[in-house]
């Protein structure tokens, strides 16, 4: 059994593959918190081991992969250990998905092309609703009924209090973005109630390309981890929110193949999906300094607050 695998942890796979043996493996790219491996087994099978590394999400990614079966691209699950009893650690074991993570399929490819395919993807996953808005605190995918919508300036304010976002940011720098937020409350409270399936991190890194021909499809949306119950226009901020990371025709595929596939747009959506996002770029400040997305997340929100 290679090295990349504890003992316990090998013994679960030889547990649910039974008969199979692990003979190659290599660390994945893409995610920042979790630690994703690709096993390759003695009969060719090809696998990911996701091991989680600060909460338990393990069973929810699991029952989230079971409920987008036939909507959306999700690796198939083989098995999972919630809670780390059989495998010292909270784990997940799917099914190796082929294809390039859109972050390096963007730079060559047909931009507007994928934008399309990433969109009809995004409008597939909101179809997915459920009985009321909040996030998911086990595998039965019940939301807690918490509004994510709610207390935009107050989550902003518990935000900009840790040690390396006061440092960076100065006292006019905090009470500008907190004004900033509290404008913002009108607009996000269009959304209250929404509760289809959000990703909460839809951006390049988390999702698989492949070629289809003569164009492109999404082989897998990977890393399920933040999910919860609102409005699918997170997601679309979330996509959008770094200008540099896709060419103008990827944006204007995005939300072409979004809206053809079901997915609604209104008139304010790139303010609105721009203040949805605001929640994730003020929780990017609680990070340390040297976390990859601490400095941008400063550099945008500078940038919105002259713009």
């Amino acid at each position: 059994m290679p090295s990349a695998l504890d003992d316990a942890v090998a013994a679960w796979i030889g547990t649910v593959l039974p008969g199979r043996r692990v003979a190659r493996t290599r660390t994945l790219r893409g995610g920042f918190r979790n630690h994703n491996v690709h096993l390759v087994t003695d009969d060719g099978g090809q696998y990911v081991l996701r091991r989680v590394a600060q909460r338990d999400t393990c069973g929810i990614e699991a029952a989230l992969a079971t409920r987008l079966a036939g909507i959306a691209p999700v690796p198939e699950v083989v098995a999972v250990d919630p809670d780390g009893t059989e495998a010292g650690q909270p784990v997940l074991l799917s099914r190796f998905v082929s294809g390039v993570l859109l972050s390096e399929a963007l730079p060559t490819a047909d931009a507007e092309c994928l934008g399309r395919a990433v969109g009809a993807v995004l409008a597939a996953i909101g179809t997915v609703v459920f009985p009321r808005p909040g996030f998911f605190t086990g595998a039965d995918l019940v939301p807690d009924g918490t509004e994510p919508t709610a207390d935009l300036p107050a989550f902003v304010e518990r935000c900009l209090r840790a040690v390396d976002a006061n440092r960076e940011l100065g006292r006019a720098e905090r009470d500008a973005l907190l004004r900033h937020a509290e404008h913002r409350v009108p607009l996000v409270e269009t959304v209250r109630g929404s509760r289809a399936l959000v990703h909460s991190d839809f951006n390049p890194k988390n999702l698989l390309v492949a070629r289809d021909g003569d164009g492109w499809v999404v082989s897998a949306v990977l890393d399920w981890e933040f999910a919860f119950a609102g409005s699918p226009l997170f997601d679309v901020g979330n996509m959008l929110r770094f200008p540099e990371d896709h060419p103008p025709a990827f944006r204007n595929g995005f939300t072409r193949g979004f809206a053809e596939a079901g997915g609604e747009l209104p008139d304010d959506w790139p303010e609105l999906g721009r203040a949805l996002d605001l929640f994730a770029l003020a929780d990017f400040l609680t990070r340390p300094a040297d976390h990859p997305f601490f400095g941008r997340a400063v550099a945008l929100l500078r940038q919105r607050l002259r713009d």
